[in-house]
């Protein structure tokens, strides 16, 4: 504890300093007065706020721009009536008093969306948004609420197409995003938790990225403007107002509702177009394919095909009557780009493939026995559905199709069981719908069209190993 003459002397210095330096103060003013800086002299701004100009020209700003498409992006609620158990009935005692009732619980979800015609009232967004929603309703910029009626929608590219009434909209021109550039500046423009018209900006930080495990078909723009949930379906502008992407995912390793930390995806305008095109035609997409089966190489794998780097896509089956067959590619060969775009994996060739319409044709530079060889072929259509029983009788009333390319993605591979009629011979032998098939004695296969293509001899027995609920287990059809 301090003696009392040393706290009277502090308290008097508390006192009287606050005078002696307004005393000093005063003084060093005068003299400023009296003898001003000179010219050369640095001063200190007083204050933080940007001013008006900056050597004569106006300061740069995204307002201008951000007036004119803003009140293009939309907000998109949806709405889906799901039949659920109530758990009051779960007890025996409630079941013999009451008959049980079904439920219906309402789920309802907020995304974005972008008019890009204002005269037929199109909205852009992504298919995950208005996914299996009942009601869909549009919010515009200027309050106003209007019904959607749905067009089309694709979910291995995770676009999707929508029309609201046309009548006072205002639309975004899509933009070329294959000018994108690393580095280019760039907005996102939704409805991130709910709060709507949310303007985030950055640049670009990668084209192409592919590679991302449980999305379909890969080539997204990379961006660090923040995109976080709600922002799906969004835009993504260039300086001059053009979309060149569709927001759709942020990566983060806890996941997308932990936030966004700088790892955004949009997919490119131009991917978007093409999608958009076969909606509006044909109410779907209708991809093409090569017809042939690869895997990824092994340093052993390339070592013995005389190749001096472990890329590429090796083939291992080439499908009759397909367009790689035409074309004459052969198993062994070494797929390492498509249409000058790098071919790293087996995965890699597929994903280029699937970005492609019917009747493309792609330029295939592969290594042959060692040697560089270049083949062009023509995809052709890929079926979309088969029957069982235009395959085995033993799988009447079956229809398999194609595994979502999010599931490949995450690395299976088989054909999925898309139907199975009551009663039927498959159902009997214990096939139901979403079963995964992944192995068959009929053959190997990786896909639908190599899957069909067993069923040219029809195997003896007819075992199948299905992916049921992610336990796995064999069937035997009879």
């Amino acid at each position: 504890m301090r003696p009392l003459p040393t706290l009277l002397t502090l308290a008097l210095a508390a006192a009287f300093g606050g005078f002696v330096a307004s005393a000093i103060n005063a003084h060093l003013d005068n003299r400023a007065e009296a003898a001003p800086l000179p010219a050369t002299a640095l001063t200190v701004p007083t204050t933080a706020a940007l001013p008006a100009s900056v050597a004569g020209q106006p300061v740069p700003s995204l307002a201008p721009m951000l007036e004119r498409v803003m009140p293009a992006v939309v907000s998109v609620n949806t709405k889906q009536v799901v039949r659920v158990r109530n758990p009051f009935f779960n007890d025996p005692f409630f079941r013999r008093l009451f008959p049980e009732v079904p439920q219906e619980r309402i789920n309802e979800s907020l995304g974005s969306g972008v008019i890009i015609d204002a005269a037929e009232g199109l909205v852009l967004t992504n298919h995950h948004v208005i996914d299996n929603a009942d009601d869909v309703q549009v919010t515009l910029a200027d309050g106003r609420t209007v019904k959607a009626e749905f067009i089309g929608s694709d979910a291995d590219t995770d676009v999707a197409l929508i029309r609201i009434p046309s009548g006072n909209l205002t639309e975004i021109k899509l933009g070329d995003s294959t000018q994108l550039r690393v580095g280019d500046f760039v907005v996102a423009i939704g409805n991130p938790f709910g709060f709507s018209q949310t303007v985030t900006s950055g640049i670009v930080s990668a084209v192409g990225r592919s590679g991302i495990r449980g999305l379909g078909y890969q080539n997204f723009i990379q961006t660090d403007a923040s995109i976080n949930p709600g922002n799906s379906g969004g835009a993504l502008v260039n300086l001059q107002g053009q979309l060149v992407g569709i927001n759709t995912a942020s990566f983060n390793p806890q996941g997308s509702m932990a936030g966004n930390i700088g790892l955004g995806l949009a997919i490119p305008s131009n991917l978007a177009r093409d999608v958009v095109d076969q909606l509006i035609k044909h109410g779907e997409v209708v991809r093409g394919t090569l017809g042939i089966e690869s895997q990824n190489l092994t340093p052993q794998l390339a070592q013995n095909l005389g190749l001096s780097e472990t890329r590429g896509a090796l083939v291992t089956r080439v499908l009759a009557g397909s367009g790689a067959a035409a074309a004459g590619l052969k198993p062994g060969d070494v797929v390492v780009s498509a249409n000058g775009q790098r071919v790293d994996s087996a995965q890699a060739l597929h994903n280029i493939e699937g970005l492609q319409a019917v009747g493309t044709t792609l330029t295939l530079d592969i290594r042959r026995d060692g040697k560089a060889q270049q083949l062009k072929a023509v995809l052709k259509e890929q079926a979309r559905a088969v029957t069982g029983e235009s395959l085995d009788p033993r799988l009447t009333g079956a229809t398999f199709a194609d595994l979502p390319e999010s599931m490949r993605q995450a690395g299976l591979s088989g054909v999925l069981v898309n139907e199975v009629k009551r009663g039927s011979r498959a159902a009997n032998s214990g096939l139901a719908s979403g079963d995964i098939v992944i192995q068959a004695s009929a053959g190997e296969f990786a896909d639908l069209a190599s899957w069909r293509a067993n069923f040219q001899q029809r195997p003896q027995q007819l075992v199948l190993r299905i992916v049921r609920g992610g336990a796995s287990g064999q069937l035997v059809m009879r």
